[in-house]
């Protein structure tokens, strides 16, 4: 069982920036970022595969929010910048058992989750 702990959370203004970091206590293939909101459903936000060949993005993100992976420590990382006030969530790390190739964007497809770190953007 792989454990992912999530840090870097906090509280910024609009248009500012934040980094998260997960770090895995294991290997795992695929690795995603997923946010949740009150009252809503929790949703992809980006993800990378295990030798970081491939990323791919929720586009309400595109182009703000930048997805990276250091295998040699483990760790994922989402770089969010140009932040807005509808990007507050609680965000989750969360990752594959399986080292196949896969640009899966449910919840159903990840094995491994963080508890979650929050962030709040005010306007």
């Amino acid at each position: 069982q792989v454990q992912l702990v999530e840090s870097g959370g906090g509280s910024v203004q609009a248009g500012g920036s934040l980094r998260l970091s997960c770090a895995a206590s294991g290997r795992t293939g695929t690795m995603a970022w997923f946010r949740q909101a009150p009252g809503k459903e929790r949703a992809f936000v980006a993800g990378i595969g295990r030798s970081a060949d491939y990323t791919y993005y929720e586009d309400s993100v595109k182009g703000r929010f930048t997805i990276s992976r250091d295998n040699a420590k483990n760790t994922v990382y989402l770089q969010m910048n140009s932040l807005k006030p509808e990007d507050t969530a609680v965000y989750y790390c969360a990752a594959r058992r399986s080292f196949t190739i896969a640009q899966v964007r449910g919840v159903q497809d990840y094995d491994y989750w963080g508890q979650g770190t929050q962030v709040t953007v005010s306007s």
